[in-house]
């Protein structure tokens, strides 16, 4: 008998194991594929790893301008992709072994609700392995962590066609291709744009909105757009099919109206994902789902009494850093549950308002809170000012790119409560966390204007622009 099982092995899931077992819970993991799930194994990690060693290259083209000269310069694919597979091995390691170290049991297959604890009857979920073998297990709670898969837009043309890959399949590509089609703008998108590019793509990417990154401010995706110099874009246009000819035909009508087509190696279907409801049994035991995820509520308890969800299968935010935060949740509840209470009187609650995004690429962007226009269409009179990298001695100092970012500070103008904070630019992703906790604790203007930044630091921008409010 297990005091929980976890369904699936990503962020949520892992870390949630990870956390019980240091409570010295009996713990059941169920992993399909690999433990740390897609974020690890197929996303954050290894585009991170790839374009890191596309930054590499392309710093090595400026260090003239910083005074090193570099002769011969060139790019092995095969040894990016080798370093690529070390690092995921390696951090993959760490996790299978910090389970062992912590007592939690792993199970490669796929798991199933077979029925939901109730009174002092346990949950029954079956684990069914690669090679078909079948186990039943008990617990008295369970937690489903199935995470999400590539959505693919119903494009004719696209599905099974060779030349169209998600991007799972992009990362294990055998060569970069001379030409690449991004069919979306996004996050997924706008980073594959911006590492194929780098290495001498011709890159294309069509979206259909008329801004890429369409959550954030409008005031700082043209700034993203425009440090990618090397890639093309075609905003507010309509993907209508794929035809396979000369490498594949994408055909797609502009935002004026008129016809076009555009000629790719590989097409890149970048339009986001979709949680994993379909193959854990929510049916059979009444959990309460839509297209959009498995709906909880704000201590990731799902309709069902000792059942919880947590990350993307919730679709409330298909984010890791989001998962890490609903695994840690759903375990207060779920300690609380099992211990008959909490170990404080302050429950454990998930929020959204604060949870930062990034975008990863040879120019970087972050973000948290809400945006200019998010303000006015909640009618929320606001104070905002933005300052652009250049003035950070540091950002001056290791950057080429100096007029392509800026930091953007929102307040609210009543109250004076910081509300949003965005920025392009270098380690931007770095230093967002700051922001996060700004909003989180609810810090004003006058108290930011009273913290002290390390300098020099791109991150002291953030405290500049404060004082222009």
């Amino acid at each position: 008998m297990f005091d929980t099982i976890i369904i699936g092995g990503g962020p949520a899931g892992y870390l949630a194991a990870e956390r019980l077992g240091h409570e010295k819970k009996k713990v059941l993991l169920i992993e399909e594929q690999y433990l740390g799930g897609t974020c690890l194994n197929m996303g954050c990690i290894p585009t991170k790893t790839l374009l890191n060693s596309a930054k590499l290259y392309v710093h090595a083209k400026e260090a003239e301008k910083f005074g090193v000269k570099v002769q011969g310069l060139s790019y092995d694919w095969q040894a990016v992709q080798n370093w690529k597979t070390e690092v995921v091995t390696k951090l993959r390691s760490g996790i299978e072994g910090q389970m062992k170290r912590l007592g939690v049991e792993t199970v490669n297959g796929r798991g199933e609700i077979l029925s939901a604890p109730s009174g002092t009857n346990p949950a029954k979920v079956r684990s069914v392995s690669p090679n078909g073998g079948i186990a039943e297990h008990e617990g008295k709670t369970v937690l489903v962590c199935t995470g999400s898969i590539p959505a693919m837009p119903p494009v004719p043309g696209a599905k099974d066609n060779p030349l169209a890959a998600d991007s799972t399949a992009l990362l294990a590509v055998e060569t970069v291709p001379k030409r690449l089609a991004v069919i979306g703008g996004g996050v997924i998108g706008v980073e594959f744009a911006g590492l194929f590019s780098s290495l001498g793509s011709q890159v294309t990417v069509i979206e259909m909105m008329d801004e890429i990154v369409p959550f954030m401010d409008k005031e700082q995706a043209p700034l993203l757009r425009r440090a990618m110099k090397e890639a093309v874009f075609k905003l507010g246009c309509r993907v209508e099919k794929i035809e396979t000819g000369n490498g594949a035909i994408v055909h797609y009508t502009a935002k004026d109206g008129t016809p076009e087509k555009l000629e790719a190696d590989v097409v890149l279907m970048a339009v986001g994902r979709r949680p994993v409801l379909n193959t854990w049994g929510a049916g059979a035991v009444g959990i309460d789902i839509s297209p959009k995820g498995v709906a909880v509520d704000d201590r990731m308890r799902t309709n069902i009494p000792g059942i919880w969800a947590a990350g993307d299968v919730t679709g409330r935010s298909l984010l890791a850093h989001s998962a890490y935060r609903m695994g840690e949740v759903a375990v207060a509840d779920i300690l609380a549950q099992l211990d008959g209470g909490g170990k404080d009187g302050v429950p454990n609650r998930m929020r959204y308002n604060a949870v930062p995004w990034a975008v990863y690429g040879i120019t970087e962007a972050a973000g948290v809170g809400i945006t200019e226009q998010e303000a006015a269409a909640r009618g929320i009179a606001i104070l905002k000012a933005s300052l652009p990298m250049k003035v950070s001695g540091r950002f001056a100092a290791e950057n080429t790119f100096a007029g392509q970012g800026a930091v953007k500070v929102i307040a609210g103008a009543a109250d004076r409560r910081i509300l949003g904070i965005h920025a392009v630019g270098a380690y931007a992703p770095e230093f967002i966390w700051g922001g996060a906790a700004l909003i989180e604790q609810e810090f004003r203007i006058d108290e930011v204007k009273q913290l002290i930044f390390p300098h020099p630091t791109v991150s002291e921008l953030i405290r500049d622009a404060v004082w222009l409010l």
